[in-house]
């Protein structure tokens, strides 16, 4: 019996399997999170978290400057006069900002505040 010739061996091509395997990476690469997000903790003003207690102590952000209970103030001195408003570093500090004011100028007045032990920040509108 002769079954014809001999076959030419067909070999199989590794390029479909390579762009599929880029598919994925690439797909998993869009997919993932490659770091996470700073987290701030943040009371929103008229919840009963806490009870507030002692003396004001209101930070107004505006556009171009910071109040502490009204008057104006630089960053360093708001943390020079936060002591003597405060018992303790827990207690309430309320946060207002202007309406103009973007929020990552409110995000950074929160950090600056966090990064000198105020940990109790409250935003109200």
């Amino acid at each position: 019996m002769d079954f014809g010739a001999p076959r030419r061996k067909h070999r199989m091509s590794l390029t479909p399997m390579i762009d599929v395997v880029f598919l994925l990476l690439v797909f998993f690469m869009l997919a993932s999170q490659f770091g996470s997000p700073a987290q701030l903790p943040l009371t929103l003003g008229g919840g009963a978290s806490s009870s507030y207690t002692g003396p004001a102590r209101l930070i107004r952000i505006g556009e171009d400057d910071l109040q502490l209970n009204g008057t104006p103030r630089t960053e360093a001195e708001i943390i020079a006069a936060l002591p003597d408003l405060t018992e303790t570093p827990e207690d309430m500090i309320i946060l207002r900002a202007e309406e103009n004011v973007p929020l990552q100028q409110v995000i950074e007045t929160m950090e600056w505040l966090g990064t000198a032990g105020y940990s109790n920040l409250v935003l109200v509108e």
